[in-house]
This record gives C-alpha cells, structure tokens and sequence, in this order.
C-alpha cells in the first residue's frame, strides 16, 4: 500500500511539472487575456516591470536567445495588434504593428507562455526594413480591416481542425498534392501585400514556393477566434517565419506571415520597392 501511494503522488507530481498550467488549476481567457495584455503594455512603456515575470525567463528573438530587456529599451506605439489566447497550452500570441519614438517601423510575432513562476518564455520574430515584404504601414492599413473577432460556439472549428487546416497549406510548399481548404473570399495578407480586393471572390490561393520544407512547427491556437499561430524554420535558410490563420466554416479565411530574412535583403529576392514598381497591384487601395 505505502509503495503504491508513494508511487501515485510522484506521479501525480511529474504530471504537475510537465504542465505547469495543470498545477495553477489551468488557464483561462481571462489569464491568457492579462499575459498578452502586459506584453502590449511592455511594448508600450519599454519596460518589462508590465509583467508578472518569472524567476528565470528565456528570451529568444528570431530564434536565437537574447535580452528581453534588451528589446523592451525604448517605449513603442503599438499601431495595431492581434492577439490569441490558448487556454489548453496556457499561451499568448500577439502580432503587432509597431513604431518607436525614434521612429522605427517593426512587425512583430510574438508566442509568449505562462509556467509555474510567471510569464514565460518568450518567442520573439521581429522584422523591420529589408525583412520579407516589410511595409509595416500597410500591414496595418490591411490588417485592420479584417474581422478576427470571437465564433459563435456552435460554428466554431477544434483545436485538432485548426492544427490540420494550418498544416495543410504549410505543407503545400512540399507537397503539390496536398488538398487545402481554401475558403472564399480568402485574403492573404504577406509582409506589406494584399491578395484581399473586398470582393465575394477574394482568393489566397495565388500560389506558393515549390519543394521548400517549413519545419519545427509550434502552434497556439485559438478556438474562440477560430484562429491558429504557427512558428516554423522557412526552408534551408532556416528563416524564423509566423503564419497565422483565420478558420471560418472549416475554410481558411485570412493568413498572415511574417518574415525575418536576417543579413539578406527581402530574403534574396529583388528589392521590395523595386517589386512594388513592377506589380503596384499587390498593394491594393480598399478605400
């Protein structure tokens, strides 16, 4: 009987510490609402002291480990902002357009956790000029303009759903066979450009890079929003890249990505002003 007992309280402990939500009797919207909440306010004042941090706190931006407190060194406007709550992982994901007082222009994606001391870690893909498409004032001018807001609870997809239509078109870039549930309308919002016209017909499927493998996902999903993040490495560069996906009716509504293409100007390719010159489309006006 001891043994037993014994063997059922290390147990019991071990699942307490491999889930750090578990023991805080997990979390809710409400929790996971304050967690991106006090990282906005971070952004906004340019201090940590917004978040209920933990003892230890790991940092990484654009897959690296950094200081947080290195990033938070200036206040920013935070110029608009998308947030997802994950109350079975006990995760945030935000995406924000944001300027400093300096006047520097960032697009910023952002998973953050919550463990057994506070808010932590951090995941932090930054992009700023000569990232993928970087037009931060248009990510904006589109973004705003899209309906992220809460399901209706008998319309809304599963945690499993949302996981799957996002692998689906990530693994597109792999596999041409692979079906996706394109939704329509569908806007794709990449960097600074559009696929979205306002109209019933709005596609996202305008294609994709062939034979490009987009690995190490990690998701945090958010069934009231019907939306999923998900960071990967972006083919063989390894690029720290954020898609993030709105699921209406089981059919991809919106995506987002985000981009860091560290030391090589728009990834490799051509100057984004210059590709803006050639195809001024791909910058739609919605007014």
């Amino acid at each position: 009987m001891k043994r037993t007992l014994v063997a059922a309280m290390a147990a019991s402990a071990a699942l307490t510490f491999a889930n750090p939500a578990a023991a805080q009797g997990g979390c809710d919207r409400v929790l996971t609402q304050e967690i991106a909440d006090s990282w906005i306010a971070a952004l906004e004042q340019g201090t940590m002291m917004t978040m209920n941090l933990g003892e230890w706190v790991d940092y990484d931006e654009n897959f690296r480990r950094s200081s947080l407190g290195g990033f938070l060194s200036e206040p920013r406007e935070v110029v608009w902002s998308l947030q997802l709550l994950d109350t079975t992982s006990c995760q945030v994901f935000v995406e924000a357009v944001t300027k400093t007082e300096s006047g520097k222009w960032e697009v910023l994606a952002t998973q953050v956790g919550n463990g057994f001391f506070g808010v932590g870690p951090f995941d932090n893909i930054t992009t700023d000029e000569g990232d993928w498409l970087f037009d931060a004032e248009r990510t904006a001018y589109y973004a705003r303009r899209e309906d992220w807001s809460e399901i209706p609870e008998g319309e809304r997809s599963s945690r499993e759903e949302l996981i799957a239509a996002a692998d689906a078109y990530l693994d597109l870039f792999n596999d041409p066979s692979v079906e996706v549930p394109w939704g329509e309308p569908c806007a794709r919002l990449e960097g600074g450009i559009y696929t979205g016209r306002g109209e019933p017909t709005d596609s996202c499927n305008v294609g994709v890079p062939e034979g490009v493998e987009l690995t190490n996902r990690r998701y945090v999903v958010d069934e009231a929003k019907g939306a999923v993040n998900v960071f990967l490495e972006f083919g063989e560069s390894k690029r720290p890249d954020s898609h993030t996906f709105r699921v209406e009716n089981g059919k991809l509504r919106y995506i987002h990505t985000v981009t860091n293409c560290g030391d090589q100007e728009n990834c490799g390719f051509p100057p984004f002003s210059e590709m803006i010159a050639n195809n001024p489309d791909m910058q739609p006006d919605l007014d």
